[in-house]
């Protein structure tokens, strides 16, 4: 099952009584403030959460699997990296182990 975003303004709407507008405006709104501190390299840390931040891959040399003969340039670029917060990853281990 997935998540999405409007499954969970509906869950907050019904929860706190707010219409689903508003909290599709402040859900939207946070996700646009973060978008905008990780696009300016800044690190984002929602306690209890996790932390997103920005993080450069090195460029580096690929190889194409249909021609193993030819190398292939990766360029860098940058990249967001998630670390769970302590709770989450937490609730996340009492999860079963799939085979």
């Amino acid at each position: 099952m997935t998540l999405t975003k409007r499954d969970l303004v509906i869950r907050i709407s019904s929860e706190t009584d707010l219409g689903q507008q508003q909290v599709f405006d402040v859900v939207q709104k946070t996700l646009d403030y973060i978008t905008e501190s990780l696009a300016k390299g800044d690190k984002v840390e929602l306690r209890n959460f996790g932390v997103f931040e920005v993080k450069v891959r090195k460029a580096r040399v690929g190889r194409n699997p249909n021609k193993p003969e030819t190398d292939v340039p990766i360029p860098a670029r940058s990249m967001v990296k998630f670390k769970a917060g302590k709770e989450m990853r937490a609730e996340v281990l009492k999860l079963p182990a799939k085979a």
